[in-house]
């Protein structure tokens, strides 16, 4: 928020607003909050869904402001993401522990898979290591929920990608009453022990909620029977659950306030704008990546003398 002066104007310094030419707004640019710092979830802090526009674009002077400007954004980022998640794979190679799970969740056509196939096309698949929950098969219905979780998660230096995740055991087991509510209540605790675990053990944890409206779902689930190369993503059952969105954005709030904490935080983006919410998640992506700054690791031989070796072949 741009500051008051003493006669109680507007102070436009540093918020891109008083500034000509390039080089101002490269330095609102540069002094801008970063992406996962204007996208957080507020850890401890009671959510209302429905105080955030799901079409909104926030991001401050960092983020597009149109569909191509969006789309040449991500193209620019390629590049950087491709190289940290290179060097990340090739720390891993030294020992280097660290590793990144990016957790998709969202209602029904927020575009958990549109994710998926736009964003993480970004990078090279050999490091990527991506994983879909559905409803629990009956063996793992015999373990505790978080049991198949951990047989997928992502070795190290590789990213990981959930499309929809354990959240799914307190949220439909929440709004379908599919355990008793005492156990419901006491997976929000698990959960957070779980992800502590996993950023104590070099674990980066991204949890996205792609947040869609109510209207914008009706029209992408007509845009999925208008299309015959679609119906195979649509269900009968998807009209029924969409008489249980209060619930539902009810159990989002509920997971939202329970389980974003400072080891492992919730970002909330704006998924109307397919366009916004692919690049939101890749800036997430590139700043989180850039933070752990990864290293390619130092040779155990001697460069010279193999360049020497190879030379003299010649």
């Amino acid at each position: 928020m741009a500051k008051k002066d003493s006669k109680g104007r507007k102070d436009t310094r540093g918020s891109g607003c008083g500034e000509d030419g390039p080089g101002g707004a490269q330095r609102a640019a540069e002094s801008a909050p970063a992406v996962r710092d204007v996208l957080r979830v507020p850890v401890g802090e009671r959510i209302s869904l429905s105080s955030y526009d799901a079409s909104a674009t926030p991001g401050g002077v960092t983020a597009p402001r149109s569909k191509s400007d969006g789309l040449a954004a991500i193209t620019r980022m390629a590049e950087p993401l491709g190289g940290l998640q290179e060097r990340l794979w090739a720390a891993s190679t030294a020992g280097d522990h660290r590793r990144v799970l990016l957790v998709l969740q969202g209602m029904d056509t927020s575009g958990k898979g549109g994710t998926v196939k736009h964003v993480i096309g970004l990078f090279n698949p050999v490091g990527c290591r991506v994983r879909g929950f559905k409803a629990p098969t009956p063996e793992e219905q015999e373990h505790d929920f978080l049991w198949r979780i951990r047989r997928q998660l992502p070795l190290h230096g590789e990213l990981g990608i959930f499309d929809r995740s354990y959240y799914e055991d307190v949220l439909v087991g929440r709004v379908r009453e599919l355990a008793p509510r005492a156990e419901i209540e006491s997976r929000y605790d698990r959960i957070n022990d779980f992800e502590r675990a996993l950023a104590d053990d070099g674990t980066t944890v991204i949890k996205c909620f792609l947040h869609i409206s109510f209207e914008e779902q009706r029209l992408r689930l007509l845009r999925r029977l208008a299309n015959p190369d679609k119906h195979w993503k649509f269900s009968p059952s998807d009209i029924d659950d969409r008489a249980l969105w209060p619930a539902y954005q009810e159990a989002y709030e509920i997971a939202l306030e329970r389980c974003s904490t400072d080891a492992a935080p919730w970002y909330l983006i704006p998924a109307d704008r397919k366009w916004y919410r692919n690049w939101a998640i890749s800036r997430l992506l590139l700043e989180h990546l850039t933070a752990l700054d990864p290293q390619y690791p130092q040779p155990d031989f001697d460069v010279e003398a193999c360049r020497k070796r190879l030379q003299e072949e010649g």
